[in-house]
C-alpha cells in the first residue's frame, strides 16, 4: 500500500492447551526463533518474545496489512505443527483457543518489553491466570468468564 505509514505495537498472549506446562528449556529458544520467522515471513517485525512454560508474551510492530487474529492463527498453526513434527512433547501439542492483544505506544515499548523478558520475575510473585485478568482489567476489557484460559 503505497504511501501508508502506521506504527501498531501489539503485545500478544497465548496458552499452551488447558495451560500444561509443556515448553521446555531446551527447545524453547528454537521456538522462539521459530516463532519469530512466522512473524517477519508475514510482514511484522517481532520485538520481543518469552514466556514460562504454560504461555507466550510476543511484542510484535504490525504492518497494517494482517489483521492480529490472522496472524495470531499462523503463529500457532504453524509452531504447534513445528513442535508436533520434532516431538518435543509426549502425545499432541496444542495452543489454547484464542490470544489476549494489547496495544501500546511507542513511548511504552521499553517498559512492555522489559516486562516480557523477565518473565520469571513476575511469576515468582503471580499466577499467569493473576496476571491475564489484570491485563483485561487493565485495558477494561470485558470478557466472559467461561472464555478465559482456565487452569486444570
Amino acid at each position: 500500500m503505497a504511501n501508508t505509514y502506521t506504527q501498531i505495537y501489539v503485545h500478544y498472549v497465548f496458552a499452551v492447551q488447558n495451560r500444561l506446562g509443556l515448553i521446555q528449556d531446551r527447545w524453547k529458544n528454537d521456538l522462539y526463533k521459530y516463532m519469530t520467522g512466522i512473524i517477519d515471513n508475514q510482514g511484522h517485525k517481532l520485538l520481543t518474545i518469552g514466556g514460562m512454560p504454560d504461555h507466550i508474551h510476543a511484542l510484535v510492530s504490525m504492518s497494517p496489512t494482517q489483521a492480529p487474529s490472522d496472524l495470531m492463527k499462523n503463529v500457532k498453526r504453524s509452531s504447534s505443527l513445528w513442535i508436533n513434527e520434532n516431538r518435543f512433547v509426549m502425545g499432541k501439542f496444542s495452543w489454547q483457543e484464542g490470544f489476549g492483544a494489547f496495544s501500546y505506544g511507542k513511548s511504552q515499548i521499553p517498559n512492555v518489553a522489559n516486562y516480557i523478558d523477565t518473565q520469571e520475575k513476575h511469576h515468582k510473585k503471580r499466577t499467569f491466570m493473576e496476571e491475564y485478568l489484570e491485563f483485561l482489567q487493565l485495558f477494561d476489557i470485558k470478557y466472559d468468564q467461561r472464555y478465559v484460559f482456565k487452569p486444570i
